[in-house]
């Protein structure tokens, strides 16, 4: 289905990538743009064909957040709230490992979005940050904290600072820093490093993190572990053996 506020295709090698695409708004993230992204998420769910999905933001930014002229009109303030509530839980429940590549600012609503992926690069030129706080709009500030600590959490959340791509690397927001004419070629590599690995198991290490967050040792590790030996390695052991 063609979209007017992202470009998606696939990739060789079960691939899904992902452009916002509305540079001349610095990828400010619509009404239309949330429908658009649910949908395409949706209808990833359960494609064969699509084993990882990569995010970037045409031209020079990721995304600049919510599009703040949708919200002087009255009359799209319920839908506002809907489609963002829905894309949110959309791309972090989303079943398949997910990069952000951020190509430039990702702020306030762009910075929750690379923050709800599993996996985030950068380009030098990278910005993440939480402007909106200092309009009385406190951030979404728990999967921060699962990122980068409580204390990094707090810090960026109640200034509002803005950080670059060399900090978002130290405190451990990104993983890594790519020359921005290289970006787009490293998260294709890492997505292929992934996908060397069976859809299923991927899938099923995702269902693991999303549930395991707020677990204690011994409850994570039954699944983790005790899971793990009966669903995969026990059964792949009595398949080698059942070849013999």
């Amino acid at each position: 289905m063609p979209y007017r506020t992202i470009t998606a295709e696939v990739k060789e090698g079960r691939i899904g990538f992902v452009t916002l695409n509305r540079p001349d708004r610095k990828n400010a993230i619509s009404i239309e743009m949330r429908k658009a992204l649910s949908d395409l998420l949706r209808g990833w769910r359960e494609d064969p064909g699509i084993g990882v999905v990569i995010f970037t933001g045409a031209g020079d930014t990721f995304s600049a957040g919510f599009d703040l002229g949708e919200f002087k009109n009255p009359a799209l303030l319920a839908e506002i709230f809907e489609t963002s509530a829905r894309y949110h839980r959309d791309l972090w429940y989303f079943p398949k490992p997910t990069i952000a590549a951020v190509n430039g600012p990702a702020l306030a609503g762009g910075f929750d979005f690379v923050k709800l992926c599993d996996l985030r690069i950068c380009s030098p030129g990278a910005l993440f940050g939480h402007p909106e706080v200092k309009f009385g709009i406190p951030p979404l500030w728990t999967p921060l904290r699962w990122i980068v600590g409580e204390g990094m959490a707090r810090d960026l959340c109640f200034t509002g600072r803005r950080i670059n791509g060399a900090e978002a690397h130290r405190i451990g927001l990104v993983s890594e820093v790519v020359a921005a004419e290289r970006l787009v070629e490293r998260a294709m590599e890492i997505a292929g490093l992934m996908l060397e690995a069976p859809v299923a198991a991927l899938r099923q290490g995702k269902e693991f993190m999303l549930n395991c967050q707020s677990r204690d040792f011994e409850s994570s590790f039954s699944v983790e572990h005790d899971v793990v030996f009966q669903e995969f390695l026990l059964k792949k052991a009595a398949e080698a053996l059942g070849k013999k």
